[in-house]
């Protein structure tokens, strides 16, 4: 009972924290959260959790940051993730999620060097954004979350603070909400990691409270580092925990 009881507490602790650093850098949380759910449910239930979860932490971002959600790039961008969710989650169940993972991280990392040394070749146009969208629904629903992968492309449309967190978050809800369908059709989401992932939720939301709080007294200029500074950090973490 006591074991259960500190495990439940490190989950609670740990969706909190990342739905607070999510808040902050308009990703992250997903990334942190998906060894520590690996390591606790195996990893197909891993990302049934961390979809649940993830919902509520970005549902709860878009409620914050609705006056600056940019709704016609969040069309353009499910254009894509949609079909590409949906067919992301039926392969779940044989996917090689280590080496997906770690190909994602890679990129990150080249991401954040392509910045710097060409600042402006990551913006791509709206059918570039809607392919952006089909390549994120895709590794969204093998790996649970790629919310570092996309930052740049945002970054690059002039998105910041706010207008940045709520979109990106609105186009992870489109994805989430995609994945939750065909998990439920295929038997990936059951009831045992549905009613986890809902016990979570409040635990997500309220990070995702804190962190507006945070983000409303940031610098723009500290928002940029800090979010570059996250795509460094998630993709070392996704090379080495595959």
């Amino acid at each position: 009972m006591t074991h259960d009881l500190l495990l439940a507490a490190l989950l609670i602790v740990a969706s909190f924290a990342t739905a607070l650093l999510s808040a902050v850098a308009g990703f992250g949380g997903g990334v942190l959260l998906l060894p520590v759910f690996v390591a606790v449910f195996g990893p197909r239930d891993a990302v049934a959790v961390l979809t649940v979860a993830q919902l509520a932490s970005n549902g709860s971002r878009v409620w914050f940051n609705r006056h600056e959600v940019d709704r016609r790039l969040v069309t353009i961008f499910a254009v894509g993730a949609v079909p590409a969710a949906a067919a992301g989650a039926l392969l779940l169940t044989s996917a090689p999620l280590p080496t997906l993972t770690r190909v994602i991280g890679a990129f990150l990392l080249a991401m954040v060097i392509w910045r710097r040394i060409r600042p402006h070749t990551a913006r791509v146009g709206d059918r570039g954004f809607a392919a952006l969208g089909a390549a994120s629904g895709f590794g969204s629903a093998l790996v649970g979350s790629v919310g570092p992968m996309v930052a740049p492309f945002f970054l690059a449309r002039g998105l910041v603070r706010g207008a940045y967190i709520g979109t990106e978050a609105a186009s992870a809800v489109v994805m989430h909400l995609t994945k939750l369908i065909v998990f439920g059709a295929a038997a990936v989401l059951t009831w045992h990691t549905g009613l986890i992932g809902l016990a979570l939720a409040p635990a997500a939301a309220g990070g995702a409270w804190a962190g507006k709080k945070v983000l409303d007294r940031l610098p723009v200029n500290v928002f940029i580092i800090l979010v570059e500074a996250g795509l460094i950090i998630s993709g070392l973490l996704l090379l080495i925990t595959g």
